[in-house]
């Protein structure tokens, strides 16, 4: 992937060297695959809904903002480079899209963090992964959770880490059309099957989105080499809900599933990569995931 010296978004926030705040973090920086694995089976571990994850909706803890002036990254740290360029071609992509229909995209913020964070849903875990939290429209991201992709769920590459990008920017995008809301709604008024259904349709929606970034940076880009692709379809099929649950307890329970199959993911996924269109994401109304 030639991300090299291509533009840097100046909506990253870096808190890796703030104190977290409250919360627990995540101890030393040597966790057991173990653990790692039965974390995101049960938090998920991309687009993990905070609101939900962290009890606000049920009376939980209340949301803990950051405070003080926003730092940016430093200069010369080729992660953070990597990140802010990612972030900054999902803003080129995305504020087209929202032209194109008519409306103005407000761009998502990206914090760096490290064990612990607090947001607007809540204290931010690293072990729940990035996650994206609609009460500040901000996307949280501890950089280590790169090396957890890579090394323990067998997902490697530049492109598997933009992919984690997209994917929760997705949800932004969800927040701004109104659809994130609409599935919190009815969180309550159906059963937990029937919600655990919508969060896997909300869930392949953001994969799909994330197709559309790719699709669409690409064109205007061709910045991705051959492998790219297969990169990212490979980590969205290393971190679907039946794949996470055969590691952590050797089965699946698919009526447990909220973010999706690995098959699913990489159906969405190809689906947005492939179209490029917003109405190819509809997975609302798509009679089979």
């Amino acid at each position: 992937m030639k991300w090299e010296d291509q533009r840097e978004s100046s909506n990253v926030e870096d808190r890796r060297g703030e104190d977290s705040g409250g919360g627990f973090g995540i101890g030393g920086r040597h966790i057991g695959i173990g653990a790692i694995v039965i974390a995101l089976a049960g938090w998920g571990i991309f687009g993990i809904n905070p609101l939900t994850t962290l009890g606000l909706l049920s009376g939980g803890s209340t949301p803990h903002v950051q405070q003080g002036p926003a730092k940016a990254p430093p200069a010369g740290d080729r992660n953070a480079a990597f990140v802010s360029t990612i972030l900054a071609s999902t803003e080129d992509v995305w504020t087209q899209v929202f032209q194109q229909g008519g409306a103005r995209y407000a761009a998502p913020k990206l914090v760096l963090y490290r064990g612990s964070t607090p947001t607007a849903c809540g204290t931010g875990q690293a072990a729940m992964g990035p996650f994206y939290c609609p009460g500040d429209r901000k996307v949280y991201l501890d950089m280590d959770f790169f090396d957890t992709l890579t090394r323990q769920l067998g997902a490697p590459g530049e492109f598997a880490r933009a992919y984690v990008v997209a994917h929760e920017v997705g949800h932004h995008v969800q927040s701004l059309l109104g659809i994130t809301a609409k599935v919190d709604g009815m969180r309550g008024r159906v059963s937990e099957a029937q919600q655990n259904a919508l969060s896997v349709r909300l869930e392949l929606q953001a994969d799909c989105y994330a197709g559309i970034w790719a699709n669409r940076s690409q064109q205007a880009k061709r910045w991705l080499d051959p492998g790219d692709i297969h990169s990212a379809i490979n980590a969205a099929q290393q971190i679907g809900d039946d794949t996470l649950q055969k590691r952590s307890q050797g089965y699946a329970v698919p009526d447990s599933f909220t973010h999706g199959s690995s098959a699913q993911r990489v159906r969405w996924f190809t689906q947005g990569y492939q179209s490029g269109s917003v109405q190819a994401c509809d997975t609302f109304n798509a009679r089979n995931l």
